[in-house]
């Protein structure tokens, strides 16, 4: 298992957590994007911000291509939940 697939896992184990509650796999995700964007600026500084930039504008801009580098990252055919 890749990291990538083990942090898909870590999400998908935290919307079980959240059980039948509301919004449980946008709340699962916010919890990824608070510690994401925490060590983004712990450890890549102001590089560190531009890259979550560059994210966000390829989220906006071309999701497709976001969609292409998640794959890869997984190394399947489909993003699955990620971009669910």
């Amino acid at each position: 298992m890749n990291p990538l697939e083990k942090v898909e896992a870590l999400y998908e184990e935290l919307v079980a957590h959240y059980g039948d509650g509301e919004d449980r796999e946008l709340r699962a995700a916010a919890k990824f994007l608070l510690v994401g964007l925490g060590k983004f600026r712990e450890h890549g500084g102001e590089r560190g911000i531009q890259l979550v930039d560059e994210y966000v504008a390829l989220l906006k801009r071309d999701p497709e291509k976001l969609d292409r580098i998640l794959k890869t990252q997984l190394g399947r055919g489909s993003a699955g939940s990620l971009l669910a």
